[in-house]
């Protein structure tokens, strides 16, 4: 792998800490400030929510600037909106926490991008493992965000306020590692125009295949992920300590499969990787309905993890086959509006279904989207199928 895939790995690494550190902090200290317990996981919802609204400008801009400065502009946006965190915790301001997430989202919609970037930067037989590579980043940030909640008391007595601070120093930092890194992509002027209509792009199999293996992949991921630390911390009184480990555990599984999941692309297809990463989700709700037990949302969130990482990395293969060069910021807004709009609504309503019809009924809603998925999928390969042989 060339060496700027490496330096995207170590800030993906370092950036999206902030993001798993806030997957804790947001269900706890949402279900700690709000005024209404339906409102428990609104920050953290509120994070995506700022993803989605941050796609369009920040692919828009990478289009006409680069993506180097971007990177570097959003992640020193993101050193400033932690801070502000850190204001909102001390002054219990669960308003401003809302607000902090959401642009701490916006922040994290370029950090998304860094994944297309490695992808750019290599041949096209190196394109999985590229895609695969980066998304180890994960690991560190899977065991780095949580424990920021540890070793930010040492720093600020408060609970997760010392966290914030140290989120808004690795951001800074993140600035900085930025600065090495070779532009990707060359600007070029109404390269937005360029290429075949939307229209035509999204109705290919290709693109409903990746499209709705990511979203799938995220939007289920979030649901029942943004539920799981307010209904064991807040509902079933387990340990801050003891559902960090469940949560640090379900991100880590995010991303150790990259190791291999590229390696799997190859051998057995990008389908089928597809289809393994939805049985996996079958596994996690049949898990989580056997009981209540700590090692029941142990092992049902790291099987929500992998399937999320055998989804998401196999929907960005199949993304990459469904564009041209020229139509690539296009199809990625479109893509990542799509996918991170599914996700903030699957975000926003876990709370409030956490609350209406608990844990279980939660779980047996989440059950309909893998039946639908799996529909889907069917469809479009006979589809592509058909086209194939015309």
């Amino acid at each position: 792998m060339p060496i700027n895939v490496w330096l995207l790995t170590l800030i993906q690494a370092l950036a999206m800490s902030a993001g798993t550190m806030l997957v804790l902090a947001g269900g706890v200290l949402g279900a700690q400030l709000t005024p209404d317990p339906n409102w428990s996981t609104l920050p953290l919802a509120m994070s995506i929510v700022g993803t989605v609204c941050g796609v369009l400008p920040i692919t828009r801009l990478m289009q006409h600037f680069g993506r180097k400065p971007v990177f570097i502009a959003a992640t020193i946006l993101g050193a400033l909106v932690a801070l502000m965190a850190a204001a909102s915790v001390v002054n219990s301001s669960f308003w401003g926490l809302v607000i902090s997430a959401f642009l701490l989202g916006v922040m994290m919609s370029a950090i998304q991008q860094i994944r297309f970037a490695a992808m750019e930067s290599v041949p096209v037989d190196l394109i999985p493992k590229a895609a695969s590579t980066v998304l180890l980043g994960g690991l560190v940030a899977a065991i780095l965000g949580p424990e920021l909640v540890t070793l930010g008391q040492q720093v600020n007595q408060q609970t997760f306020v010392g966290a914030f601070y140290l989120t808004a120093a690795l951001l800074v930092l993140c600035s900085l590692l930025f600065t090495q890194i070779d532009n990707t992509h060359v600007v070029t002027e109404k390269s937005a125009d360029t290429g075949r209509k939307l229209r035509v792009i999204t109705s290919q199999p290709v693109f409903v295949l990746a499209v709705s293996a990511s979203v799938v992949g995220y939007a289920l991921m979030s649901f029942i992920m943004t539920a799981t630390p307010v209904h064991m911390h807040v509902h079933e009184a387990y340990s801050l300590q003891d559902t960090k480990w469940v949560i640090q555990s379900h991100i880590f599984a995010m991303f150790f499969p990259s190791l291999f999941s590229g390696w799997l692309i190859s051998k057995l297809g990008t389908s089928t990787v597809i289809y393994l990463g939805l049985f996996s989700y079958v596994a996690t709700i049949l898990i989580a309905l056997t009981g209540s037990e700590w090692l029941n949302y142990l092992i049902a969130l790291v099987l929500l993890g992998i399937g999320w990482n055998f989804l998401f990395v196999g929907g960005t293969v199949l993304l990459s086959q469904s564009y041209q060069p020229n139509e690539r910021f296009k199809v990625q807004g479109l893509n990542e509006f799509l996918v991170f709009g599914c996700q903030a609504m699957a975000a926003l309503s876990a709370g409030v279904f956490l609350n209406s019809i608990d844990w279980r009924g939660l779980l047996l809603a989440s059950s309909t989207i893998i039946v639908i998925q799996l529909i889907v999928i069917t469809w479009q390969q006979i589809r592509q199928k058909q086209l194939s042989t015309d």
